[in-house]
């Protein structure tokens, strides 16, 4: 699969391409609102769970020296656990790099 051209930030295009069994997220936004309706501040917000893969690696090697496919694709949305990944920003975008077995589900 290929890299993910991030020019949503600006004109530049920068290139990011997770190796082996990694993917690129996108954070989806957190809860603004309880289900009672109270606006939540940033400090009390729930770190996110769920977002949208933008990019996927080749997929890891076995012992045999085989490639293992991704099982999930660009455009799934899928669930992680919280404190999972590493989180970093390009041109003001947040995006996270997390390996593919640190993925709980696909959504939908």
């Amino acid at each position: 699969m290929g890299g993910l051209t991030l020019a949503t930030a600006s004109a530049s295009k920068l290139q990011l391409k997770p190796l082996a069994d990694r993917v690129v997220v996108k954070k989806l936004d957190a809860e603004e609102k309880t289900a009672g309706g109270i606006v939540l501040p940033d400090s009390a917000k729930e770190k996110p769970q769920q977002g949208e893969i933008l990019a996927v690696g080749p997929g890891r090697t076995d012992d045999k020296g085989s490639r293992v496919a991704m099982e999930v694709k660009v455009g799934d949305k899928v669930l992680f656990a919280k404190y999972t990944g590493t989180e970093v920003k390009i041109e003001g975008v947040e995006y996270l790099i997390l390996a593919e077995r640190d993925i709980l589900a696909v959504v939908g």
